[in-house]
């Protein structure tokens, strides 16, 4: 496993009654991945995400490629 400690946070967006996910992006320089979890079950699964496949699931988000109005 990783020496490094995942440091969870969740967005401050994500105030919408707990349906969220964390994200660890401190070891996405290290190890290339960004560890992803349910917030509502901490010690359930890690999807570990490639950072490039992550970084562009934020540009979508940020583009608006999500956007369902």
């Amino acid at each position: 496993m990783m020496p490094e400690s995942p440091c969870w946070f969740t967005s401050s967006y994500s105030n919408n009654g707990g349906a969220c996910i964390e994200v660890a992006a401190n070891l996405a320089a290290a190890h290339g991945i960004v560890p992803v979890r349910d917030s509502k079950v901490v010690d359930g699964p890690v999807v570990a995400v490639p950072v490039p496949a992550f970084a562009a699931f934020v540009a979508g988000v940020r583009g608006g490629t999500f956007d369902t109005v």
